[in-house]
């Protein structure tokens, strides 16, 4: 097994780590998103690729069901699950992301919340068949409130920078917001998960008012 780990020139002991475990690294200044996996994967000669961020792990079914996959499809979605101050959240559960695959077989594509043109809110996607893995991708992304807000606020910026400023767009987005409040908490359940998913409710669904608002100000 080849494992190769992409090194953003960070600053703690990932790569010390990493290359104490076997890996393959190759550190490179951040760019974005978008450029960055897919010069990962020019870095990958195996007939498979698993892709994985930093702070996502496989729980035991995953990884047995990773080990059990056939070669009959062209890659294979997981179900992650993203989680806020140590607890999953209802509202991010079961996201379905093309993770396992063959390298040739696929391309990269963006969709960010607001519409933007922005290298972020990546995902791969295949024109051929695709078959499911039972299990769930751990995504500690947000061990604390703050770690949230510091994502957002990078995000809503990126995306503001390839928005197109417009009060009518900033009006419509803060109309969609209150209908994405509502369907979040009582429909996809946040309410459920307490504080913590009231308090993610809200920040999702007013992540595009953030962006038009943002795109008003450059």
């Amino acid at each position: 097994m080849h494992v190769f780990v992409l090194d953003a020139c960070s600053k703690d002991h990932t790569v010390q780590f990493a290359r104490g475990a076997g890996a393959e690294v190759v550190q490179r200044e951040w760019t974005d998103f978008v450029d960055a996996r897919r010069f990962a994967l020019t870095h990958v000669q195996t007939p498979w690729v698993l892709m994985l961020d930093a702070d996502e792990a496989l729980d035991d079914v995953l990884r047995e069901a990773i080990t059990d996959a056939g070669p009959e499809v062209d890659g294979y979605r997981v179900r992650r699950t993203t989680y806020f101050c140590g607890k999953p959240m209802r509202l991010w559960s079961g996201e379905p992301l093309l993770r396992l695959f063959k390298p040739g077989r696929v391309r990269l594509e963006t969709s960010p919340p607001s519409g933007a043109e922005a290298a972020l809110h990546e995902r791969w996607v295949s024109d051929g068949p695709v078959g499911d893995l039972r299990g769930t991708l751990l995504h500690y992304s947000y061990p604390d409130a703050t770690a949230y807000r510091t994502k957002f606020a990078r995000y809503t910026g990126i995306e503001a920078e390839g928005s197109r400023a417009s009060l009518p767009g900033l009006l419509a987005a803060v109309a969609r917001g209150v209908l994405r409040f509502a369907y979040f908490l009582f429909v996809k359940g946040a309410l459920l998960d307490g504080p913590g998913g009231i308090y993610v409710a809200y920040r999702s669904a007013t992540y595009p008012v953030a962006v038009a608002w943002k795109a008003l100000r450059r």
